[in-house]
C-alpha cells in the first residue's frame, strides 16, 4: 500500500518507490530506500510529517503515494 494511506504512529518497512529517476533518487536522498522503517508522525491538509532514520521528513500526498509499504 501506499505510505499515505498509512495509520498514524504505526512503523512500516519501506517495500519499493515508484517514479522517475528523478524522484526516486529525491526520495533515496531523504532516505527512503527499499528496507527502511518509517513511521507517519501526522498529516495535516494534504501534508505528511514522516519519521525516518532519527529524522523527521515533511512531504505532501503525491510523494507518500510513490512510496510503497
Amino acid at each position: 500500500m501506499p505510505l499515505s494511506m498509512a495509520n498514524i504512529g504505526e512503523a512500516n518497512q519501506v517495500k519499493k518507490i515508484n517514479g522517475k529517476d528523478e524522484t526516486r533518487r529525491f526520495l533515496e536522498n531523504l532516505g527512503f530506500t527499499v528496507g527502511t522503517f518509517v513511521t507517519v508522525v501526522s498529516e495535516f491538509s494534504g501534508n505528511m510529517i514522516i519519521h525516518v532514520k532519527d529524522a523527521r521528513v515533511a512531504i505532501d500526498k503525491s510523494m507518500a503515494n510513490r512510496i510503497i509499504v
